[in-house]
């Protein structure tokens, strides 16, 4: 019955018989109402620790260390079932949560970021092309597909054959039509029917959207569908077109800005200023999680151990006030700055960086948070 109904829905839309329409004596239900909370999801595609390291392939020493960055912050990696229930408003999540996807289907996935996924225990979706899988030379086979299902990986859809729609589309309207219906359709029935669940997630090919597809996604039961696009989530964004950072092999900075969540000067969380286990490749003050009794604090970082560190292209933002004129002593190598305004959310976050002299950033940032004790340093409401 389930490849009957979906088939039918392959079809063009002039071989089926209209739906009749009848009026709803229900309003439209409203919109999931915002609830501050922001989601970065990542989006990787092939791994290497040999190969040359490209936009797609990163290397896997460089993503080990990405996912131990993650930790060290206290980001929640979350599964992407639990990020659906949220966007759907059926569960609470944390803010800062990490979503992890992996594009294509390369065997690398399987010999080298899943062994690392798997040891800190990371939820992760893999995004498949139906013609890839079990594709020979550098492709997933089911086997190992299957596996990794069983210790945190879910399935979701990246197309049949990875084609972009431009030319498609040129071909005219019923063309184009025909073309996105077996794309989006065949690839979820290929993926159930091989990997059982229910396929609702989809990741454009090369991140192109059409107004098209949205249609067409909707009847064939897709609910959330990413782009490439660089961006927070929010409950709501459009389900259509979900941004995705692309983390990329030649440009760490992406990475960082994936993983950073800058607090709104004036606006503090309404969520639980508790804070997960944090730790820093360097010593920081205020330490990582720890509350503190002064809102008013010296903010600093021993970067003495940093091996070749250009002092003038240090920078230190903190969460409620953006870039802060911190200054770097050169004797003791510490970056610091003195709160000048009192910090007025129950969580502070800080990052510092900086590049070599080569001009490239660290491969971990430096980033942490620490809690303010609102008993011990009281802030009279204005």
């Amino acid at each position: 019955m389930k490849f009957v109904l979906l088939l039918a829905l392959l079809l063009p839309l002039h071989a089926q018989e209209p739906a009749p329409v009848t009026p709803s004596a229900e309003p439209a239900p409203p919109a999931v109402p915002d609830d501050g909370v922001r989601v970065s999801v990542l989006g990787y595609h092939d791994f290497s620790e040999t190969a040359t390291e490209t936009e797609m392939v990163i290397r896997t020493s460089k993503f080990r260390k990405q996912m131990e960055a993650i930790k060290n912050a206290g980001l929640p990696v979350i599964p992407m079932a639990d990020f659906q229930a949220w966007k759907r408003g059926e569960k609470e999540i944390a803010d800062k949560s990490i979503v992890i996807t992996i594009d294509d289907g390369w065997k690398a996935v399987y010999t080298d970021a899943y062994p690392i996924l798997k040891e800190f225990g990371y939820p992760f979706t893999i995004f498949l092309y139906k013609n890839y899988v079990d594709g020979g030379g550098k492709a997933l086979t089911t086997e190992m597909i299957k596996e990794m299902q069983k210790h945190g990986a879910t399935v979701g859809s990246h197309s049949v054959s990875h084609s972009y729609p431009g030319p498609q589309r040129r071909k005219g309207a019923e063309a184009y039509d025909k073309f996105l219906r077996s794309e989006f359709g065949a690839s979820k029935l290929f993926l159930e029917e091989k990997f059982g669940g229910s396929v609702t997630t989809y990741a454009y090919p090369g991140g192109i959207h059409t107004p098209e597809m949205d249609a067409i996604s909707e009847a064939l039961g897709y609910e959330h569908l990413f782009t490439v696009l660089p961006g927070k989530i929010r409950r709501s964004n459009d389900d259509h077109t979900l941004p995705r950072y692309i983390i990329l092999g030649t440009r760490d900075r992406v990475f960082d800005l994936a993983t950073g969540f800058n607090e709104v000067a004036g606006a503090p969380s309404t969520h639980s200023p508790e804070i997960a286990p944090q730790s820093t490749p360097y010593p920081v003050r205020p330490e990582p999680g720890v509350p503190i009794d002064s809102r008013l604090p010296r903010i600093s970082a021993d970067l003495s151990t940093v091996p070749d560190l250009d002092p003038k292209t240090l920078t230190m933002k903190v969460g409620g006030f953006g870039e802060v004129p911190a200054v770097y002593d050169e004797q003791t190598k510490s970056y610091t700055w003195q709160v000048n305004r009192r910090l007025r959310a129950p969580v502070c976050q800080v990052a510092v960086s900086w590049l070599d002299s080569k001009g490239k950033p660290p491969e971990v940032p430096l980033r942490w948070s620490f809690r303010i004790d609102a008993e011990a340093a009281y802030l009279p409401v204005e």
